[in-house]
């Protein structure tokens, strides 16, 4: 009972810091229990708010801190995992409003979709084999924590800093694309910040993917036909302010752009 009363407190904190667009605390010095499996538990009650009160559905997942320099970073020491609901997609033709966001940051992405359900253990030719086709794609994180700081389970419970995603128009047959080798190229505002290769997560994206599929299956759960996956940064991220214009280019795989507003 205790737990649970712990999870139910930490996921309303968390909904609440969100819709209200406030930092908080983090939570391991207040709840000395939370560990990451506990944290995961606190992810699943907070989606479970989100589904119930903004009337929105899973469209997939998202990995975090798939690349050794990020997790050092960080101050943590594994990959993440977190979930994607609808209301979360934006527009890439459309300008994008900083009004929500807290101190959000953007990544580039590979995203998978998968044309059947996927479920672990799994291993990356499985996974490339699931694969219905791959898109560019962006993803703003927006870390409810006080300057953006936290331990591992600290951001497990807050849903992996996930906030909203953007799909490039392109899809691609996996068997076009040597996503360990796929070049990227991230500018802002004209400039270049970043370059990076599919390598840069986990030594291939699809080795990200099956990480997290198989940390599911510990779960009892699973990525259903049809979902999304965003596999992982492969730069840093980069702080957004008004009126910044931020695009990614991928070898064969397309690009994204993206325009800031207040």
């Amino acid at each position: 009972m205790i737990l649970t009363d712990t999870v139910e407190a930490i996921a309303e904190e968390l909904f609440a810091a969100e819709a209200e667009i406030q930092e908080i605390d983090t939570f391991v010095d207040r709840y000395p229990e939370l560990d990451t499996n506990l944290a995961y538990k606190v992810q699943e009650r907070l989606i479970g708010m989100k589904c119930t009160r903004q009337k929105t559905r899973v469209r997939g997942h998202k990995l975090g801190l798939t690349s050794v320099a990020k997790q050092k970073m960080m101050g943590v020491h594994e990959p993440l995992y977190g979930v994607l609901l609808d209301d979360m997609e934006l527009d890439q033709h459309e300008p994008i409003s900083l009004q929500p966001f807290i101190h959000a940051k953007i990544e580039p992405e590979i995203a998978f979709v998968f044309e059947r359900d996927i479920k672990g253990p799994v291993s990356v030719p499985e996974v490339l084999t699931a694969t219905a086709y791959v898109m560019p794609a962006f993803e703003i994180i927006d870390s409810r924590y006080r300057d953006f700081k936290f331990t591992l389970p600290d951001v497990i419970a807050d849903n992996a800093s996930s906030s909203r995603f953007i799909l490039g128009d392109r899809i691609e047959n996996i068997d076009n694309l040597d996503l360990k080798v796929i070049g990227s190229v991230f500018k802002k505002n004209g400039q270049v910040m970043a370059t990076g290769t599919g390598a840069s997560v986990m030594g291939h994206p699809a080795r990200a993917v099956a990480w997290m599929v198989n940390k599911l299956a510990e779960r009892g759960q699973f990525v259903k036909a049809g979902e999304i996956v965003l596999s992982g940064a492969l730069t840093e991220a980069f702080r957004i302010e008004k009126n910044d214009v931020f695009s990614v280019g991928f070898d064969g795989l397309g690009a994204v752009q993206v325009v800031f507003t207040t």
